[in-house]
C-alpha cells in the first residue's frame, strides 16, 4: 500500500519542541506513514556551515531533531529530511561570503552548476543533516523551481557547444549529485521534485544517467488537478525507466502566498483528483506513496502562509479522504472525534493549537471586513476627510470626529484581539513567529486608522476654539 508522509516547512514558523511533538502525535493518529521534514535555517548546522542558521530565532538543537525522531520513531513513523541542492537555496545564497556561488547575481535561489565548491557545499549539508538522522534511508533532495538556470556566464560557455541544452545542464548538476550522494551512502534511497523534468523528450529522460539513481515526486497542488496530463506524465517517467514514482498534494500554503486562513475544501478536492489518478495508472505503474505538503512560506524570502493549527482540519480531511477513497460520512465521524469537533471546516477548529486556530479564524474576519480593511474608502473619509482636506487643514469637526470615534473604536477591538493571538502563538511558536504575523496581517490593516486617528485632533484643533 502507499505510503502517505507529511511535508513540515520549517522555514517559517518553526514549532516549538513541545508542539512539534504534539503534532507528531496527531500525523500519526490521523493516519500518516511518516514525515517529510525541510528543515532549511533550522538545522544546526556546524563549522563552515555555521552561517546557515537562523538568526530570528535560534534553530533546533542537535538534541530537539534527535528527540523528534525518537518520537516518530515510537509512532511508527519514518523521518525523511529533504535538504535543497540545486534551486531554493535562498537561506544559502544569502549570505555574503556565498554570493560567488549563484548562477546569477539577482537570483539568490539558483546554484551555479559548474563550481566545486558549490557541490562541495552541497555535500558537506547533506552529510551534516545524515549525520542528525542515525539510521535514516531516504533523501529528498528537492531540485524544483531551479530558477534562470542557464543564464549564469559560465552555463552560457557550457551551452555554447554544440548539441547542449538547459535540460541537459540541469540533468548533469543532478546526476552528479545523485552519484555523489551513493559514493557517500550506498543504500540510500533519493527523491527529487519533479517539475524540472516535464517537459523532457523520453528520450532524453532515459539518457540522462538519472534513472535508476532518482525516485521523482510529482507535485500538483490544484483542486483541479488535470487527470489525463498527470498520469500521462507519471506513465512517461516510468517508461523512461523511473519505475519508483511518488506524488505530492497539498493541505495548506498553496492557496496564495498570503492566505491567512486555509479553507478544507479545495484541498480535499485536491486530493479527490489524485486518488482519480492512482486509479487510472495503467498496470505496472504504480504510486510508493504521497507527500502532503504544507508549505509555511512559498520560499524563504516570502511572507508566512496559514500557520499549522488553522490547517489542521483541512491535513484530517484530507488524510482521511486519502484512507476512504473519499470524504465519506464514515470519515467525516472519524475526523469529528478526532478532533472534538462536528465538522470538518476550519470554523470548527481542533487540537493542538485548537486555541490559536480559533483566535485567528476570528481576528481574520475582522481584518477582511470591508468596513475596517476599506475604511478610507468609506463615504465620511472620501467626502470629509480627504487627502486634500487633510493636506489644508480644512475639515467639518461634527464629521471629523464622528470618523475619529469610529476609527478608534475598530482599533481597540482590534487591538484587544492581536494581543490574546500574540500570546497563543508564542506559546506555540518562537516570538518572532508572532511579531512576524502580526506585521504580515494586521499592521498593514492598522496603520491607516491609526493615521486618521493621529490626525483627526492636529486638524481640528484649527478649528474648534
Amino acid at each position: 500500500a502507499a505510503v502517505s508522509l507529511v511535508h513540515l516547512d520549517l522555514k517559517g514558523a518553526p514549532p516549538r519542541p513541545s508542539y512539534l511533538h504534539k503534532l507528531i502525535e496527531l500525523f500519526s493518529e490521523l493516519g500518516a506513514d511518516g514525515l517529510l521534514v525541510e528543515y532549511e535555517d533550522m538545522c544546526p548546522y556546524e563549522g563552515e556551515l555555521q552561517l546557515l542558521r537562523a538568526t530570528e530565532q535560534p534553530a533546533y538543537s542537535r538534541q530537539e531533531i534527535l528527540s523528534m525522531q525518537e518520537f516518530a520513531r515510537s509512532k511508527s513513523m519514518e523521518v525523511i529530511p529533504l535538504v535543497q541542492t540545486f534551486g531554493h537555496m535562498e537561506f544559502v545564497l544569502k549570505h555574503r561570503p556565498l554570493w560567488g556561488l549563484r548562477e546569477v547575481a539577482h537570483c539568490v535561489g539558483t546554484l551555479n552548476p559548474h563550481k566545486e565548491e558549490g557541490l562541495r557545499l552541497v555535500m558537506e549539508m547533506l552529510r551534516q543533516v545524515v549525520d542528525l538522522h542515525p539510521g535514516v534511508n531516504t533523501l529528498h533532495i528537492g531540485a524544483d523551481e531551479v530558477y534562470m538556470l542557464g543564464e549564469g556566464e559560465e552555463s552560457k560557455l557550457w551551452l555554447a557547444s554544440p548539441g547542449r541544452t538547459v535540460e541537459q545542464l540541469f540533468l548533469t548538476y543532478v546526476t552528479k549529485v545523485a552519484k555523489a550522494i551513493k559514493e557517500a551512502w550506498p543504500h540510500m534511497t533519493i527523491i527529487m521534485w519533479d517539475d524540472m523534468m516535464r517537459g523532457m523528450s523520453l528520450d532524453t529522460l532515459k539518457e540522462s544517467g538519472l534513472v535508476g539513481l532518482v525516485q521523482p515526486m510529482l507535485w500538483d497542488y490544484n483542486p483541479d488537478l488535470n487527470v489525463d496530463i498527470t498520469v500521462s506524465l507519471l506513465e512517461k517517467y516510468h517508461r523512461a525507466g523511473m519505475s519508483e514514482l511518488w506524488a505530492a498534494s497539498s493541505f495548506k500554503g498553496s492557496t496564495s502566498v498570503y492566505t491567512c486562513v486555509t479553507r478544507t475544501q479545495r484541498h480535499v478536492e485536491n486530493h479527490i483528483q489524485w486518488l482519480k489518478v492512482a486509479s487510472s495508472l495503467p498496470a505496472g505503474v504504480r504510486l510508493r506513496g504521497i507527500a502532503l505538503t504544507g508549505w509555511q512560506r512559498y520560499d524563504h524570502l516570502s511572507v508566512l502562509c496559514e500557520l499549522m493549527p488553522v490547517a489542521l482540519p483541512s491535513l484530517a480531511a484530507c488524510l482521511q479522504t486519502l484512507l476512504h477513497g473519499e470524504l465519506s460520512v464514515e470519515a467525516q465521524s472519524r475526523v469529528s472525534e478526532r478532533l472534538g469537533v462536528s465538522s470538518v471546516e476550519v470554523e470548527e477548529t481542533l487540537f493542538p493549537g485548537r486555541r490559536l486556530a480559533e483566535l485567528i479564524v476570528e481576528l481574520n474576519a475582522l481584518l477582511s471586513s470591508d468596513d475596517i480593511r476599506y475604511f478610507e474608502n468609506n463615504m465620511l473619509v472620501r467626502g470629509w476627510f480627504s487627502p486634500h482636506q487633510r493636506q489644508r487643514r480644512m475639515v467639518t469637526p461634527l464629521i471629523t470626529l464622528r470618523i475619529h470615534s469610529q476609527a478608534t473604536e475598530y482599533l481597540i477591538t482590534l487591538q484587544q484581539k492581536v494581543e490574546g493571538v500574540k500570546e497563543e502563538i508564542k506559546r506555540l511558536y518562537p516570538e518572532s513567529t508572532a511579531q512576524e504575523w502580526v506585521e504580515e496581517h494586521v499592521s498593514p490593516v492598522m496603520a491607516p486608522l491609526q493615521r486618521i486617528t493621529e490626525e483627526v485632533p492636529v486638524c481640528i484643533q484649527e478649528l474648534v476654539p
